[in-house]
């Protein structure tokens, strides 16, 4: 029979994905404080809109929505005018 080794030799345990010698409670605390460190990092990078540059996306936004609204209430109103005047006809 031959002996399997594995490619890390200081590694003891059954398991590879989970190892005997490995507290499982320090590995995952060390990998959520990796994630929370990266994620500031990174968070750090960010180019920040500033306010007026905020304001006016805004004012766009809302003044589109105005728009459309009108516009898809008034193609919603002259469709059901029709559609009403279709059926009494008939």
């Amino acid at each position: 029979m031959v002996e399997r080794r594995s490619p890390k030799p200081d590694v003891v345990g059954s398991s590879p994905a989970w190892p005997a010698s490995v507290n499982r409670e320090v590995y995952i605390m060390k990998k959520i404080r990796a994630f929370i460190m990266e994620s500031y990092g990174e968070l750090r990078k960010v180019v920040w809109p500033s306010r007026d540059s905020v304001m006016e996306s805004a004012k766009v936004v809302i003044i589109s929505m105005v728009v459309f609204a009108l516009f898809f209430g008034l193609v919603d109103f002259l469709l059901s005018q029709g559609i009403l005047a279709l059926f009494k006809l008939v």
